[in-house]
């Protein structure tokens, strides 16, 4: 082990390595997360609602709650019990997945909620390995696709039990989580291998440090209108990728994909690949305001392209599969800069003291709030004769077009306010 940490401090392939089993640790998060959704349930229901929106919305409710409390948990996370961290949350959810498959329905609904939680915490302690260094966009584009490649595969290989080897819905999740165990393992121990960040990158990057209740207000008080444009931005980008990734299996039943277990693959991965080399790009640019700006030239981008391609499929002018794809791309262009790099490049901007994990996690809570209220709405308010597809497309057109507004207004006030600490930095030179 200490021979692993001096080769990987004094080489380049720091950042691949730490980069490669970051992605690996959390798609095999996402084996004890999502495989659930690959499953229709048939016609079950409870209360007239669709039994499978009560599993998605248990698990999102567990999800938030999760992001509120990892608010203080990650902000002030010991690094050197990180891995245990993992291990700990981890097995929390795969016995929630086991009482899940045990329970009759629908109280194995409650199960979920229980699954959600500990999972929520798992992207704030992975990502602390990565932050804070001069190569941080690239190790954080690798973690990032892994949000777009790992469901899909883990949804693969839940209807592969189910359609060839006939395992029941409910146990599917139990036993994908039981196949991926050995590879989150090797890969959490290769991941603790990872060496601190180095005093270069704390120059060209600003020291990250836990941050107590002090040091969250001053934060806060600090960037509190950019932060919140930001926050609402990305909460509607949340409840279009939620949206998108939970009811894949119906969005594809309805383009006619149905019986095809390898759409769910075959479709993420050229978006993965696409939003790795675009993200991994802005590891070149070293003027961290720079670097920002370009991340909300992204975003904005990403928007574009969501809008540009359901124009065109609404005119029958693509195939289903490549609006897909297309809707897929551009929505993850938007969301995947808030996970990795908008706020990693903000706190090196301004060179505040802090650590990413807290601001994300303020984003995240409040994202996934906005999912849970977005499933409420289409099942409690919505007319049961619009389907998932039609909901989905008229998302996009009203909560698409207040990100790209929101999106504006934070880019006019972090040029505005960066002016404004230049101008005052030569004052006091």
């Amino acid at each position: 082990m200490k021979l692993i940490r001096e080769r990987l401090q004094t080489s380049m392939s720091v950042s691949i390595f730490a980069a490669l089993s970051a992605f690996v640790v959390y798609s095999c998060m996402y084996a004890f997360r999502k495989p659930f959704t690959a499953a229709t349930f048939g016609d079950m229901d409870w209360w007239g609602i669709d039994f499978k929106v009560w599993l998605i919305l248990a698990q999102t409710v567990g999800y938030t709650l999760s992001k509120f409390y990892g608010i203080r948990f990650i902000a002030e996370l010991n690094p050197t019990r990180r891995s245990l961290y993992v291990l700990l949350l981890i097995g929390m959810a795969w016995l929630a997945l086991l009482g899940f498959a045990l329970t009759p329905a629908p109280f194995n609904i409650l199960f979920m909620l229980l699954n959600g939680f500990p999972l929520g915490m798992i992207w704030g302690i992975v990502f602390s390995y990565l932050e804070g260094r001069k190569t941080t966009e690239l190790m954080g584009a690798f973690l990032s696709i892994s949000f777009i490649v790992s469901s899909g595969f883990v949804k693969t290989v839940g209807k592969w039990l189910m359609t060839s080897l006939e395992v029941s819905p409910f146990w599917m999740p139990f036993l994908v989580g039981l196949l991926f165990c050995p590879l989150l393992y090797a890969s959490l121990w290769c991941l603790d291998q990872v060496p601190p960040p180095t005093p270069e990158d704390e120059r060209l990057r600003t020291r990250r440090i836990p941050m107590d209740r002090p040091r969250r207000k001053a934060f806060i008080k600090t960037f509190l209108p950019g932060i919140l444009l930001l926050v609402v931005t990305y909460i509607c980008l949340t409840i279009l990728r939620d949206f998108r990734d939970n009811f894949a299996a119906e969005l594809w039943k309805s383009l006619g994909y149905a019986q095809n277990p390898g759409i769910f693959t075959f479709t993420e991965l050229p978006i993965a690949l696409i939003v790795l080399l675009m993200m991994g790009l802005l590891v070149f640019v070293r003027n961290n305001y720079q670097a920002f700006m370009l991340n909300h030239g992204m975003i904005l981008t990403g928007i574009v392209l969501l809008f540009g391609a359901t124009v065109l499929f609404r005119q029958n002018m693509i195939s289903p599969v490549l609006w897909m794809i297309l809707t897929g791309t551009g929505l993850y262009l938007g969301y995947i800069p808030f996970n990795c790099l908008v706020f990693e490049r903000l706190i090196a901007t301004f060179k505040h003291p802090g650590n990413v994990g807290f601001v994300m996690y303020i984003a995240d809570s409040f994202g996934y709030l906005g999912s849970v209220g977005i499933l409420f709405y289409k099942e409690l308010w919505v007319s049961e004769q619009l389907s998932w597809l039609r909901f989905y497309t008229q998302c996009i057109w009203v909560i698409g077009l207040l990100s790209f507004c929101l999106i504006l207004c934070s880019l006019f006030y972090f040029s505005v306010k960066y002016k404004k600490s230049k101008t005052a930095s030569l004052q006091y030179a």
